[in-house]
């Protein structure tokens, strides 16, 4: 059993960073290596990072998917857009044109009819929204005028902020909760370890010779969700989808030091390892489940796993691999993939904290403490920290 409580501490809602910092790379690093910490800017990461160091970024781009809808009755809908359904390919959803479906999340829907059609608070005219699976939380919505979804979408929803944050979105959060690097749209919410890099910290670091590849995790609502359950492997893993292409793969394998931007780059890289080991044994589902690298054993190295998923590319002759995970990692887990992580503060009792303590161990204590003690931001426009493996 891995109690929650053994996972708490006393975070008040001073310490959350409810804007960014004007100038991102100016926020404050946090270095934990060998059982030291060294207080830093962010702009100054070069200077712990070797010349032969991969970073591995998250490259997904936060969508306008809060979207608000009113019945005849005046009842407001609100509707967040989780991921497509028809089509179910992310790019193929945002060109559609005049009909798409997707799983949601519905607020207010006791009050919303099965089939029932309804239209946008301030753009009734622009788009119709029908509940056509209350149990699969699926809507279609459908358009006039030929427009892409994509287009339709940046009119006439609102990007969705953290919970945490407590306020509504403003207009400088378009530009200030999304990577300097986002490309690739799909997400409801930021990989916001990647929110303090700039374009003259990628210059410096490409300067340094240091390289970064790119993968895909849309981060999900689900990350949000706070653990109810005393013994959290009992907690609800959701699915998220990745994509990650051959060339990052190959970098992957050459690179002697591993650095994941955040979170969800650690998340796709782990579950890239137990996809070569399920290649290895002839498993072609991509799909690595929530408690599976504690049920498999596997003596693959890193490298030798990501070699499986090459050679299976080559052999469907793909570019980019699609995969899927609910990966839970666990304190007493081992990160396989990287040798340093480079990530934000994060909330007591969640899922993210119980990552970082897979990397640290229970040095987690001491570097919250001395985060705390030294002013540092919290959350997803708060400072930064690189810790080394342990």
């Amino acid at each position: 059993m891995i109690k929650k409580s053994d996972f708490y501490f006393q975070l008040n809602d001073d310490r959350i960073a409810k804007y960014p910092l004007e100038q991102r790379d100016l926020s404050k690093l946090l270095v934990y290596k060998d059982g030291k910490i060294n207080h830093n800017v962010f702009r100054d990461i070069t200077r712990f990072l070797n010349s032969d160091a991969l970073i591995i970024r998250n490259n997904a781009k936060v969508i306008p998917a809060r979207l608000y809808f009113k019945r005849d009755t005046g009842a407001l809908i609100e509707i967040l857009l989780l991921e497509p359904t028809l089509p179910s390919n992310y790019e193929k959803a945002f060109a559609a044109t005049s009909l798409c479906q997707w799983k949601c999340i519905i607020g207010n829907s006791k009050k919303w009819k099965d089939e029932e059609n309804i239209g946008l608070v301030d753009y009734e005219e622009l788009m119709t929204a029908r509940l056509v699976d209350r149990a699969e939380r699926i809507v279609e919505l459908t358009w006039q005028g030929g427009k892409p979804f994509s287009e339709m979408l940046d009119k006439i929803g609102e990007l969705p902020l953290p919970p945490y944050l407590n306020r509504d979105t403003e207009e400088a959060d378009s530009q200030t909760y999304q990577t300097v690097f986002a490309s690739n749209a799909g997400s409801v919410a930021a990989p916001t370890a990647g929110l303090h890099f700039t374009p003259e910290v990628l210059a410096d670091i490409a300067d340094n010779g240091i390289e970064t590849a790119e993968l895909t995790l849309h981060v999900g609502a689900g990350t949000f969700l706070p653990v109810k359950e005393e013994n959290v492997v009992d907690h609800n893993m959701h699915k998220e989808h990745f994509e990650v292409n051959f060339s990052t793969l190959q970098r992957l394998i050459c690179k002697p030091m591993r650095v994941a931007v955040g979170t969800t780059s650690l998340r796709v890289l782990e579950s890239l390892y137990w996809i070569g080991v399920q290649l290895s044994n002839g498993d072609t589902s991509l799909m690595v489940t929530k408690l599976e690298p504690y049920e498999v054993a596997a003596s693959l190295t890193y490298q030798a796993a990501i070699e499986h998923i090459v050679d299976y590319m080559n052999s469907k002759n793909i570019a980019t691999l699609q995969g899927a995970t609910e990966i839970m990692i666990l304190p007493h887990y081992k990160p396989k993939s990287i040798h340093a992580l480079l990530t934000n503060f994060h909330l007591p009792e969640s899922t993210l904290l119980l990552l970082i303590a897979s990397v640290v161990g229970a040095e987690w204590k001491n570097i919250y403490e001395e985060a705390l003690k030294m002013d540092y931001r919290f959350l997803s426009y708060g400072d930064s920290s690189l810790l080394f493996v342990e």
